[in-house]
């Protein structure tokens, strides 16, 4: 905690300047006090770019090895912080500490890494086409900007590619999520990167991401957020015509497919919805399901339900933790009064806390079912334990309800077979698909189509993002 109050700049930690301004860092499962940040000032900001451009020119010009020598470097001391870090992400966004925080939220920084060495150490960064070379070069000065729900996991799939590519960065997590970055950033001292290339401040989104978006200094923004904030960046950015990578939202389908395994295809799709507490922009949010066998569906929704426990992160048996923090809780619970009043079948949940947690920002994990794709809460993303059910007639409509969504990020298909699983998968209009279960895989892209946003992460589709082209032609 004691670099809470600082940022880091050019190296080394430094006081917030007189513009900045004290921010409470509220601990969602006990609403007390984890400390205090400062949010950024224009003074601030104008340091923290002016840093990593006057890095930019040193660091691009050393040969590859030396970037990934850094890399190992920083994997190593992010491995020797492993428990710091889980508990920093508990106590900052309410991930079970013993669970989901240690073994899912902190080891997926350390995957990032791992999966970006691998990536640039077989990465083509030049080569010969026709008569021309071609070379991939580093972007620039980068401004990363991350949200709270996945915090290491969004910020090292951005950092990590930064520095393998050979740019340099200025990093602004989110103000609800400042502990675990505090943590990272303290690894990156220790792992002696070069002053300047990593910088990290704090900031209010809506005021720190224009600055960073506009400034000429900046070569590109990497943004992961709501879809409002990636307008905004993408706006901002337009006069300087940099470069932009968005991961925004989801409101991803979950297609059962009549012929599927129901129990474990309900039962699979429910825990995955609730998993961080419903707090994931690939979330399967909505579930479609055979219409004959919506009565089934909700049975098996309800019995999963009421067996998920939602308590204190510190509690080894605690599934579920709280909202990330007050004004996300208050959201998720308008939206459930809305789903309410729109006419949805409340198969479990509801609006209101767990009982037995009066204190701390808890939801109760939330069903819905009857549900059709004109009421808001089949179209908004929630982002909480919420859960839509809705039935479909023929696999043909359940494809044209999964495509008729603002969105794009993810989608899942459940079928008696892969195969099967896989050909509908094809006509879905989103970035990423799971079949009959399966996980994320670090190598591949993420990233989706439509207001979901532009460009793609991890792995080698992420290193790209940091890099331009240049063709150099020989007589």
């Amino acid at each position: 905690m004691s670099h809470l109050a600082q940022f880091y700049i050019n190296g080394r930690w430094v006081a917030p300047g007189a513009d900045a301004r004290p921010f409470e860092v509220i601990n969602p499962a006990t609403e007390a006090s984890e400390g205090t940040v400062y949010l950024a000032g224009h003074g601030d900001v104008d340091a923290a770019i002016q840093a990593a451009r006057d890095a930019f020119d040193g660091f691009a010009a050393l040969p590859l090895e030396e970037r990934l020598a850094m890399l190992e470097r920083l994997m190593g001391a992010y491995q020797k912080r492993l428990d710091d870090m889980a508990d920093a992400i508990s106590r900052e966004m309410g991930a079970p500490r013993h669970g989901l925080a240690a073994k899912v939220q902190a080891p997926m920084g350390l995957g990032h890494i791992k999966a970006t060495l691998d990536a640039a150490k077989g990465f083509e960064f030049e080569q010969t086409l026709g008569r021309a070379t071609v070379r991939r070069e580093p972007a620039g000065v980068a401004a990363l900007i991350t949200p709270w729900n996945w915090p290491m996991n969004q910020v090292l799939c951005k950092v990590a590619p930064a520095i393998a590519a050979g740019c340099t960065m200025v990093l602004k997590p989110s103000e609800f999520a400042p502990l675990s970055a505090m943590v990272l950033a303290e690894i990156v001292d220790e792992a002696g990167l070069p002053a300047g290339v990593f910088n990290m401040i704090y900031g209010d989104g809506a005021e720190v991401g224009p600055m960073l978006s506009s400034d000429p200094r900046v070569d590109m923004v990497s943004l992961t957020g709501s879809t409002r904030a990636g307008a905004s960046v993408s706006k901002e950015a337009a006069d300087t015509f940099k470069r932009v990578s968005l991961e925004l939202g989801g409101k991803s389908a979950n297609i059962i497919l009549p012929d599927a395994d129901f129990q474990k295809a309900v039962g699979h799709g429910v825990q995955s919805m609730m998993n961080n507490t419903g707090q994931s922009c690939n979330a399967p949010s909505r579930m479609l399901v055979p219409a004959d066998k919506l009565g089934e569906a909700e049975a098996i929704a309800a019995q999963v339900c009421e067996k998920l426990k939602v308590g204190d992160p510190r509690d080894e048996s605690s599934k579920l933790g709280p909202i990330a923090n007050e004004r996300q809780f208050k959201r998720v619970q308008s939206l459930i009064e809305k789903g309410i009043e729109e006419g949805a079948k409340l198969v479990c949940g509801g609006p209101g806390k767990p009982d037995g947690l009066d204190k701390g920002f808890y939801a109760r994990p939330t069903v819905f079912s009857q549900v059709n794709n004109q009421m808001l809460i089949a179209r908004e993303e929630i982002f909480g334990p919420v859960l839509v059910i809705m039935p479909y007639q023929s696999v043909d409509e359940a494809v044209a309800i999964a495509n008729d969504s603002d969105y794009g990020l993810s989608g899942y298909v459940y079928g008696a077979t892969v195969e099967d699983a896989a050909e509908v998968a094809a006509r879905l209009r989103t970035g990423m698909v799971h079949l009959n279960g399966a996980q994320l895989d670090l190598p591949a892209p993420f990233g989706g189509y439509k207001h979901s946003g532009i460009g793609r992460e991890w792995g080698v589709y992420g290193l790209e993002e940091f890099l331009e082209t240049k063709s150099v032609f020989h007589p």
